[in-house]
């Protein structure tokens, strides 16, 4: 099974190759990013932090409206629509552990991905499931939630992320 990878793995800063078909390979890489997702905990995962260089996104939370669980992985996802609207929440990372900042994204977005059997989705979202879907799409071109802060405070962080993956091998 894979681990996750934290920064400043280069793997994190590369940009993801399309899939040209969505078969059994990319089916289980998918799996096992569900796996790795849920017992980090974490509600999205991008292939780059487990080091596979293709356009796959999982991601799974519970809808805090309706308690319903939302889950499902993207192939090739693309936002196609990003509204005027901002809002400012938290975000964390997995590939950044322990570190959260406050960042400004569009409110609503709409994107457009393959699904498992190679259907072409278009999908509006808002709220929480817009956030997580633009943090994760942000990592397959080599983006990381961080690169939104001043430079300073970008640098910080990852600092913080080396020491703590340090005491951890302790």
């Amino acid at each position: 099974m894979q681990n996750l990878i934290y920064v400043p793995d280069p793997l994190l800063r590369q940009k993801a190759d399309k899939i040209q078909s969505v078969g059994t390979a990319e089916k289980e890489i998918a799996k096992t990013m569900m796996q790795i997702m849920l017992k980090a905990p974490g509600v999205g995962l991008a292939a780059n932090q487990i080091g596979i260089l293709k356009q796959i996104v999982t991601i799974f939370f519970v809808d805090q409206e309706t308690k319903k669980e939302i889950n499902y992985t993207l192939f090739n996802p693309n936002i196609t629509y990003y509204s005027e609207e901002k809002i400012i929440m938290e975000e964390g990372c997995l590939s950044l552990p322990e570190q959260f900042a406050e960042i400004e994204r569009p409110q609503n977005i709409v994107v457009e991905y393959l699904d498992e059997n190679n259907k072409l989705i278009k999908k509006e979202v808002s709220g929480v499931e817009s956030r997580i879907l633009q943090h994760e799409i942000d990592h397959l071109s080599g983006k990381l939630f961080v690169d939104y802060l001043s430079s300073l405070k970008r640098n910080i962080m990852i600092k913080k992320v080396q020491k703590f993956l340090k005491n951890k091998k302790k």
